[in-house]
């Protein structure tokens, strides 16, 4: 935790429930910004009653020092600092470190971090032969899961979740690893030899260069492509208790290991509803442009009711302004289209779109403003990356923030494992009969 970091404050019986005549005195508690909730851990020993919250949605399961975010008024900080001056000023590396470690590093601390993300890039040789076994059909985040899962094989010490020294080397691995993990299912997924890490290479280089390079050309990283991929991986850092986040912790509270919960993490991600959001924006404005590009045609559709279309790419189940990472990445896309001097129609579509989206007050008092997932498909795929490669590139981003969540809960001396009630719905108590008897 860090020096600024503060616990819960507890407002004893400052709240109550009130039920068939009696009053159950309830404490809230508020955090470090503010923030107020109602402590109902003992509502069902005191009353029976079993609070019901559907997906979580308006329920805190835990407290947290990593991430905060205001939906309201579209802010969103990593340890305090916010998002817009990491992406502006700081690298992925340095972010990482951050949210694992709760502050920023110093010189000293940034130069023996980036020496063991080096030092931790390569894969056993064996882990090779694994991507053999995958036709070339494989969704790259199938593999991502599966060989992220297969390295508990090669370090079984990280099963000890508790041993402190065991925790910070694999934490180091897996962080380490995951770009070559990736950057081999991309080769595997085109034919192409896989290319060995650099270990004179940054973090952000390093993946470009395992990506792109080939053994039949000299290969040069470019520097403005790095730092575009820092920044976006950066702005996908954490996000609070989101689907993936909340699943690495439901799986972390049963003392897993690292790398299975990070695996069971990435499965949450591939969902369409979370990690697959840029992609189908991406297939939302091929749709547009094969329909000879007429925005106002799709503007209309999102507004009919008996319309199947969505706009994807607008609005969020948090943010209820304009999501600060969209604004940082839509500069992004202007500075990677210039430098490689790509015209590409659905960039103008999309600007359409959202020029179109903010001057319709359908749109505006729903608050249905564009998201972080709106330019970054563009980004990606003006870098030369596939479609169903852009949730493998959002879980590169999202790894440090798995990561410090799962420490932050497997640190906490109060952690419970994840055992959520249910009200049940199904038939009342029933009468066995054999099979020859039923029909």
């Amino acid at each position: 935790m860090t020096e600024d970091a503060q616990t819960l404050r507890r407002l004893s019986g400052t709240a109550e429930l009130r039920h068939e005549g009696e009053r159950t005195p309830l404490d809230t508690l508020e955090g470090s910004e503010a923030e107020r909730g109602v402590d109902i851990t003992r509502v069902r020993a005191q009353t029976g009653l079993v609070p019901f919250a559907p997906a979580l949605a308006n329920t805190a399961a835990t407290d947290s020092a990593i991430t905060y975010l205001d939906g309201e008024r579209g802010i969103l900080r990593y340890r305090g600092y916010s998002i817009e001056d990491l992406a502006e000023r700081a690298s992925f590396v340095e972010t990482a470190y951050l949210l694992i470690n709760g502050e920023l590093p110093t010189p000293e601390e940034y130069d023996a971090f980036s020496w063991a993300l080096s030092e931790h890039s390569l894969l056993h040789e064996d882990m090779k032969r694994f991507y053999d076994g995958y036709p070339m059909t494989a969704h790259p985040m199938a593999i991502l899961s599966a060989m992220v899962n297969s390295l508990s094989t090669f370090y079984p010490e990280a099963q000890d979740a508790l041993n402190p020294e065991e925790r910070e080397r694999t934490i180091v691995r897996l962080l380490s690893k995951l770009r070559t993990i990736a950057a081999f299912a991309y080769k595997k997924l085109h034919g192409q030899p896989f290319i060995y890490p650099q270990n004179h290479l940054s973090y952000c280089g390093n993946l470009l260069h395992m990506m792109f390079a080939l053994p039949t050309e000299e290969y040069e990283v470019d520097d403005e492509l790095v730092q575009v991929l820092n920044q976006l991986l950066i702005l996908h850092a954490d996000h609070e208790q989101n689907c993936s986040t909340h699943t690495v912790r439901t799986v972390g509270s049963a003392q897993t290991n690292l790398f299975a919960s990070i695996s069971a993490g990435i499965n949450a991600l591939w969902g369409v509803r979370h990690g697959g959001a840029n992609q189908a924006v991406v297939e939302m404005l091929e749709q547009i442009h094969a329909d000879g590009g007429d925005v106002q045609k799709y503007i209309n559709l999102a507004k009919d009711k008996h319309s199947s279309f969505r706009l994807m790419g607008f609005g969020h189940r948090v943010y209820k302004n304009y999501d600060p990472r969209a604004r940082i990445i839509k500069d992004a896309a202007y500075r990677v289209f210039d430098k490689l001097g790509i015209h590409d129609p659905l960039l103008e579509i999309a600007l359409k779109l959202e020029e179109a989206a903010l001057s319709d007050s359908y749109f505006t008092e729903r608050k249905l403003y564009p998201n972080v997932d709106f330019y970054s498909g563009l980004i990606y795929r003006a870098m030369g990356i596939p479609t169903n490669f852009f949730t493998v590139m959002f879980a590169l981003g999202r790894l440090p923030g798995w990561i410090a969540h799962w420490k932050e809960q497997i640190e906490d001396p109060s952690m419970r494992i994840t055992r959520p009630r249910q009200l049940y719905t199904g038939p009342e108590g029933r009468t066995f009969r054999p099979l020859a008897e039923r029909g």
